[in-house]
């Protein structure tokens, strides 16, 4: 398992663009990824899933991977993120 926390910037949070953006990306692995936010984990391969967190700007987030590709899935979101300007 890996994991690794961040802190949401963007103005608008993670909204429908963002989220469809991250959702992609984790789908492209095989691994299971969630995202966790609060008390809640949802599945981030589930656009209604992550929506429904309703996460903000300022938010401490975490992206948590499981399994055969979970590095590499945990680089290409922290690098999604990144580049979206959504969280450092």
């Amino acid at each position: 398992m890996a994991q690794k926390q961040f802190t949401v910037t963007a103005d608008t949070g993670i909204h429908a663009r963002p989220a469809t953006l991250l959702v992609q990306t984790a789908s492209k692995f095989d691994s299971e990824v969630h995202l966790q936010y609060k008390e809640k984990k949802v599945n981030l391969k589930s656009i209604m899933g992550v929506m429904s967190l309703g996460v903000g700007k300022g938010a401490d987030i975490t992206i948590i991977t499981e399994g055969s590709d979970e590095e590499e899935a945990l680089n290409s979101l922290e690098e999604t993120l990144k580049k979206e300007g959504l969280a450092e």
